[in-house]
């Protein structure tokens, strides 16, 4: 149900009947020593794409160059301002509504697209609905079973633990020896002052956090921890998408 690997054709014929699409968004950034660089996009699209398959539904390309600013002092990092994040989805979602898509569903991986996203549903009430992977109870009893406070905010052992369900595993024992050190923990004034990505400046989060890791003890990923996620992310999910579809 890929877009990207239909033809217009077919495409054309699907929408006869009243239907949304789903889109991932994420990030391009660092995500500590042993975190891949796409984790955000990779999160958010594995989730995606199973529910598109489930609930039959088309599902666009991902978006993973995103606002992420705080990192672009660590190399590999690709970040946008939250204008052109804004400017950019905003065209792509006109485009999907010109074609006479009902609705879009965005499942979110990457805490600084929140807002921008919020801003954009206030000119499609009704039609623009999202949600981040973590926003459902049994994922969050998950990870709080997991890892506890070793979850942290970012390159967190829960997001690495689904890159680790399919994707590569990094093994360098210099970056492994580096990840198994546990960071810093965070108070809760921290976390509840620094979400949504509100990091400082790229100079001030280097400094307060040199391997990228922020309260995230990433070495606890388990692949299998991921595939729980997974589940428990998809199914909430497709309950608010079936809820959707019975609307139409």
């Amino acid at each position: 149900m890929r877009l990207d690997q239909s033809s217009w054709m077919e495409v054309r014929e699907r929408l006869i009947r009243p239907q949304g699409i789903i889109i991932s968004t994420g990030s391009t950034e660092q995500h500590g020593p042993i975190g891949l660089i796409g984790t955000d996009t990779i999160c958010s699209e594995l989730i995606a794409n199973k529910v598109a398959e489930k609930a039959d539904m088309y599902i666009a390309p991902s978006i993973g160059f995103t606002p992420a600013e705080f990192n672009m002092n660590f190399p590999g990092t690709i970040s946008i301002s939250t204008k052109t994040f804004i400017n950019l989805l905003n065209e792509v979602l006109v485009s999907l509504f010109r074609h006479g898509f009902k609705y879009i569903y965005i499942v979110n991986g990457h805490g600084a697209n929140i807002d921008p996203i919020k801003q954009l549903m206030t000119q499609y009430k009704n039609r623009l609905y999202f949600k981040s992977w973590w926003d459902f109870p049994e994922v969050n009893q998950i990870r709080s079973e997991a890892f506890g406070d070793w979850e942290g905010m970012h390159a967190t052992p829960s997001e690495i633990s689904i890159t680790q369900v399919n994707h590569r595993v990094i093994q360098d024992n210099k970056l492994k020896t580096l990840a198994n050190n546990p960071p810093k923990k965070l108070s809760k004034e921290f976390i509840i002052s620094h979400s949504g990505d509100r990091h400082g400046s790229p100079e001030e989060h280097y400094n307060s956090f040199p391997d990228g890791r922020v309260g995230s003890h990433s070495a606890l990923a388990n692949p299998e921890i991921g595939i729980k996620i997974i589940n428990a992310s998809v199914s909430g999910i497709l309950e608010e998408i079936r809820k959707l579809n019975s609307a139409l």
